[in-house]
């Protein structure tokens, strides 16, 4: 199990990209670490972040059988 400094070192060490995209995959993903990986993009303001932004209210919306 990742402790918080893991979890947060791993946020600024893998692209954002990189990121959401194991997310979609991974549907055992605990809905804190989708939600951590949210303010991180919410956080970089770029607007190339708009369909990763998308992309995860997608996958935090899904069902969990899904």
């Amino acid at each position: 199990m990742q402790t918080t400094a893991e979890s947060s070192s791993m946020l600024t060490t893998n692209p954002l990209q990189q990121q959401v995209a194991e997310a979609m995959g991974n549907h055992s993903l605990p809905i804190s670490k989708l939600l951590r990986l949210m303010w991180a993009i919410e956080a970089d303001k770029s607007p190339t972040n708009e369909n990763l932004r998308a992309q995860l209210r997608a996958r935090i919306g899904a069902p969990l059988a899904s």
